[in-house]
């Protein structure tokens, strides 16, 4: 039992990474931060963006309003991501580097244009191509980084990976206090284009991991849609959907939940008395909050995966859910006040670390010829179910004038994860498949 638990804990104690290995993770590991940036501040810009493209639009401007195309702006967005599987055979087809430079490129130009917006549907469409590009990124930083870093320290790198997406969250609440309170919503958007400029780094410093390498000559010469077939076929078949369902769960309260923060912070602020400043910058503020114990349960997420199991780990990530979405936006949101709500907005932040458990968990299940395309297939695909979930969530927040109830519903899909969660293979002390 000793040694097992020695076994168990050896990533502590594992090399350091090779100066091609940790390009390989800064690549990857900059990408999404630069992604998170992207995909987290819509949440930062939401209702003054909606304030400012609804009367264009021809659409009054009120509660009901801003959540519903608020929503749907989310919906939207999601159902761009669900559309970014196809990066998955592109990069096992001609490689994870080139498949990530070129996500980059689209979300980077595409999220600048959302900033010239001159209406809702304008700022729609603008967002869901750029999301075609940001659900491209996850799948191929994840099998990147899974493929390039030592084995006894990938799960570790796979927790460390995830924070980035937050470290970016955070960074968009960072730049809205300093930047767009002062000059805009639209300069949240123009700021986007930066991560193009990444991709300099990225083809000069990262290079190909070598287990690609060892499988291209076989997998450039496989037809776009036989990949997702074969992990649509035994011995695959009944763990992928397992996987899509549970990131259907995870998405739910992610987009739910943390896109409508900062909205719910302003909504408490306003009995408060405070100047429209100062509440952006609270709002700000618990944004950031969420994002800090975000990073911290990515750092975590490692630790309680080598001790609980993938299936435990994940289950503690789902409870917290729960416990933060139904403690803030039913319990506090409507009876308690800002006070309150700031103080379970950790509980909310440390829960969502469950997608870290998918960057670690998602590349232990495939085999390295298919790895790419059933990561995005999970990643992506789980996007247009959540889609039409957070739309309806919209809906109801329209017309219930309010946003603390339609949003504590989105706790109950994580009762059902916890049910299936354990259906799912069991990849502890398990090394990468070839």
């Amino acid at each position: 039992m000793a040694e097992e638990r020695s076994m168990r804990s050896a990533p502590t104690a594992s090399p350091r990474l090779s100066p091609v290995q940790r390009r390989g993770f800064i690549g990857a590991f900059g990408g999404w931060t630069l992604d998170g940036y992207n995909s987290g501040l819509f949440g930062v810009v939401l209702a003054p963006a909606m304030t400012a493209l609804l009367p264009r639009s021809g659409i009054p401007v009120n509660t009901g309003t801003i959540g519903f195309f608020g929503e749907l702006m989310v919906a939207i967005f999601l159902a761009g991501w669900g559309c970014s599987f196809i990066w998955g055979p592109i990069a096992d087809k001609t490689g994870r580097v080139r498949a990530l430079m070129l996500s980059i490129l689209v979300y980077a130009v595409f999220t600048f244009l959302a900033g010239l917006a001159q209406n809702v549907w304008e700022l729609a469409a603008a967002r869901f191509l750029a999301a075609v590009g940001i659900g491209g990124e996850w799948s191929m930083a994840g099998t990147l980084v899974a493929e390039t870093v030592p084995e006894a320290r990938r799960p570790f790198f796979g927790g460390f990976l995830h924070s980035g997406t937050y470290f970016g969250i955070l960074l968009a609440a960072v730049v809205n206090y300093f930047v767009g309170v002062s000059l805009g919503w639209r300069w949240m958007f123009f700021l986007g284009i930066l991560p193009a400029l990444f991709v300099l780094y990225v083809r000069a410093r990262t290079v190909e991991p070598e287990r690609w390498r060892h499988v291209q000559d076989t997998t450039r010469h496989v037809g776009f849609w036989t990949f997702f077939g074969r992990i649509l076929r035994p011995p695959y078949r009944r763990r992928t959907w397992t996987n899509l369902v549970l990131l259907v769960v995870a998405l739910m309260g992610f987009w739910a939940g943390s896109q409508y923060l900062p909205t719910a912070i302003l909504t408490l602020a306003k009995p408060l008395g405070l100047a429209p400043v100062a509440a952006a910058h609270l709002a700000s503020l618990g944004a950031a909050l969420l994002s800090a114990f975000t990073i911290i349960g990515c750092f975590a997420a490692p630790w309680l995966a080598e001790r609980l199991g993938r299936r435990g780990a994940l289950a503690v990530f789902f409870a917290l859910m729960i416990i933060g979405i139904v403690g803030d936006f039913g319990w506090a949101y409507y009876r308690h006040g800002l006070g309150p709500f700031f103080a379970l907005i950790p509980v909310l932040g440390f829960g969502g670390a469950d997608f870290a458990m998918f960057t670690i968990w998602l590349p232990e299940q495939y085999e390295t010829d298919v790895r790419a395309s059933a990561f995005a297939f999970a990643t992506t695909f789980s996007r247009f179910v959540a889609a039409v979930g957070t739309f309806v969530i919209g809906w109801a927040i329209g017309a219930t004038h309010t946003i603390g109830l339609p949003l504590v519903w989105t706790a109950a899909p994580f009762l059902v994860g916890l049910a299936l969660v354990w259906s799912a293979p069991e990849t502890r002390g398990k090394p990468l498949p070839a």
